[in-house]
């Protein structure tokens, strides 16, 4: 697959986070090929991509966890390229895997982190207890870590990000592997965390979890960016399109190409074994389709009319069906 690269970055002038030309490779892996982007002021800006995309390298490089090969990121002004800590105290960052100690309860673990920040004893334990009262598990705060579930662990790693009020915070796979009741409230949480002005820079593999929530997306595919704009104008180009899911008793794949032949005006794809997903720029007329499907033989169970997502335009632009992404979460245990 040929790669395009289309980027529409804020304006440097305004940006709080500016990578310029990042560049990190694994002996003869390039994780990270040449990327360039700008992170605003209070925004919530999504790295969308498969496994293995560069996501979790380009974090670790903002956060100060990898040093890039080349390349440059500042920070509100500072060059954090090769030393962080000048901004250090504006970033909070909530790891793929926690770094919470499992012998600690949640409440001593919260208060480590905050003395780390160097935030005295009473502070560090009035806010510890906020936020347990603010992620909901108070009831838990002098249980061991290790006993979490794992929708807790990642509630309280959020927590211990947060614990020292940052500008910034780094969010890497926040809602993989975890229930779909904690994932959901985890979305609530970061949503929140925004409305109330933190920056929130997202990596994530669910598409739909990056369409909810995020301002700007990035597309990125084997460390490249492959695309970089607003939710709104991503899903632009589809505005106009009429699009139809159709549930058939046969073979989807096999009416698919009986049906292209028949209607050369619309498109058809197969989703699955039994879906064909129907798109045209005109109004489609089902009565048709319908007789046409009963004549070979099969039957529509289900028709429904389907809304422009980012999942459609995530597959145009880089090639990857939605699928793909789904398997890996999967695989990561993921059913958020």
């Amino acid at each position: 697959m040929k790669i395009t690269e289309t980027i529409s970055p804020a304006d440097s002038c305004d940006a709080l986070i500016e990578v310029i030309n990042l560049t990190k490779k694994f002996d003869k892996v390039m994780a990270v090929d040449n990327i360039s982007f700008n992170l605003l002021q209070g925004e919530l800006f999504g790295f969308l991509g498969p496994n293995g995309a560069g996501k979790t390298t380009t974090i670790n490089m903002l956060t100060g966890l990898s040093r890039p090969d080349s390349g440059m990121i500042r920070v509100a002004g500072y060059d954090c390229s090769k030393n962080l800590k000048s901004a250090q105290h504006m970033i909070g960052v909530v790891p793929d895997e926690s770094n919470l100690y499992p012998e600690l309860s949640g409440f001593d673990n919260l208060c480590f982190c905050a003395s780390l920040y160097g935030i005295n004893k009473n502070e560090r334990q009035q806010r510890a207890r906020k936020l347990l009262e603010t992620f909901s598990l108070q009831e838990a705060a002098d249980r061991k870590f290790a006993a979490y579930s794992k929708g807790m662990k990642r509630k309280l790693t959020i927590a211990a990000g947060i614990i020292h009020n940052p500008q910034i915070l780094f969010l890497d796979e926040p809602t993989t592997g975890i229930d779909v009741a904690s994932a959901r409230q985890i979305r609530q949480l970061i949503a929140d965390l925004h409305r109330n002005g933190t920056t929130i820079f997202l990596t994530t593999h669910y598409i739909e979890e990056a369409e909810r929530l995020c301002e700007r997306i990035v597309f990125i595919v084997k460390g490249q960016i492959v695309r970089i704009d607003t939710v709104r104008n991503l899903l632009q180009p589809l505005q106009q399109k009429k699009m139809m899911l159709i549930s058939v008793s046969n073979s989807a794949h096999e009416l698919c190409s009986k049906l292209a032949n028949a209607f050369p005006h619309f498109e058809f794809q197969p989703v699955s074994a039994k879906q064909v997903r129907i798109e045209s720029a005109e109004p489609i007329r089902l009565s048709p389709l319908f007789r046409f499907i009963e004549d070979h033989n099969a039957e529509v169970t289900e028709a429904r009319r389907l809304s422009p997502s980012l999942e459609d335009i995530f597959v145009r632009i880089t090639g990857i069906e939605a699928n793909t992404l789904k398997k890996e979460t999967e695989k990561k245990g993921g059913v958020a």
